[in-house]
């Protein structure tokens, strides 16, 4: 879906007493009252026909998990934070939540260490990223979404920040009241302390209510403020933008922010645009991190 251009021994075997937690699938499944024993026998019985199957896809072949059922066994089993679907109520874009085992997921999981990456080479702890591209429908809230919650399951204290205040979606996504929320800090009306959690260490600030002068809001020095007071809290801080091409409200807020990722989309985003639109964050002073092809 995108690629992003740009000697001491440790025991395996512990000498305590303690008894060990049991993170097999099947007992995980069980303990969480998704398995009985009856079923657990039907699995072991079809183990034993498909060779090779494993434990938590012979119970979704035969009917006896969910999908969201065998992604919280395998939450626990590798201990990242995880969120059950509650009936379907999280948003299709969500595909870290979804399928983490997704193809667009690993992707995903590659830009994360990328990012990573630059940022430990950079050697600064101000992880402040904007996410920005030329126009619409480009990715960026899908990009941004699923980032946030993939630092969220590294463990990462993680601060998502929704910045299009024309068109916003976090809300929608993560299904948040968006009664307060960005706009409501930048015009003084609400604290600071307005993010949602959303799951574990993972929290999002919506827009809030759209204003009617969105770039005016974007420029007063509450935004920087309010980014900089963050990127103290959180290790991570990732910001939703509106499209560049559209107005001046993405460079407003990588500005602020400090950094930048540029997205563009496969036979939709012009090349020179994309160009032009890192050449003009790196000339206001913003620090471009990298491009981001998205296909979808």
């Amino acid at each position: 879906m995108m690629a992003l251009v740009p000697d001491k021994e440790l025991p395996l075997e512990g000498t305590s007493c303690e008894a060990r937690r049991d993170l097999r699938i099947g007992s995980i499944l069980t303990a969480a009252g998704k398995l009985d024993s009856m079923r657990i026998g039907q699995v072991l019985r079809l183990q034993q026909t498909r060779r090779g199957v494993r434990f938590g896809e012979a119970a979704l072949s035969l009917g006896l998990i969910t999908r969201d059922d065998l992604n919280m066994a395998l939450a626990r089993q590798f201990d990242f934070p995880h969120q059950p679907l509650n009936g379907g109520r999280v948003h299709a874009d969500l595909v870290a939540f979804r399928d983490p085992l997704h193809p667009s997921v690993e992707r995903l999981r590659a830009l994360r260490t990328r990012l990573l990456i630059r940022w430990s080479g950079l050697g600064s702890d101000q992880r402040a990223l904007a996410i920005v591209s030329p126009g619409s429908c480009e990715g960026r809230s899908f990009v941004a979404a699923n980032l946030a919650v993939l630092f969220a399951q590294l463990g990462m204290s993680t601060l998502l920040v929704d910045a299009d205040l024309r068109t916003p979606r976090q809300h929608l996504i993560f299904a948040a009241p968006d009664r307060v929320g960005l706009t409501t800090v930048l015009s003084g009306r609400a604290a600071g302390e307005v993010p949602l959690p959303a799951f574990g260490p993972l929290s999002v600030m919506p827009a809030g209510p759209r204003p009617p002068n969105p770039q005016e809001l974007l420029l007063r020095p509450a935004l920087a403020s309010y980014l900089e007071l963050a990127s103290a809290q959180y290790d991570v801080v990732l910001v939703d933008t509106p499209p560049a091409r559209e107005s001046a409200d993405a460079q407003s807020v990588t500005f602020c922010a400090g950094s930048a990722l540029v997205l563009a989309r496969t036979d939709h985003t012009r090349v020179d645009e994309a160009a032009a639109l890192a050449r003009d964050l790196a000339e206001a002073g913003a620090l471009v991190l990298g491009a981001v092809l998205t296909r979808f």
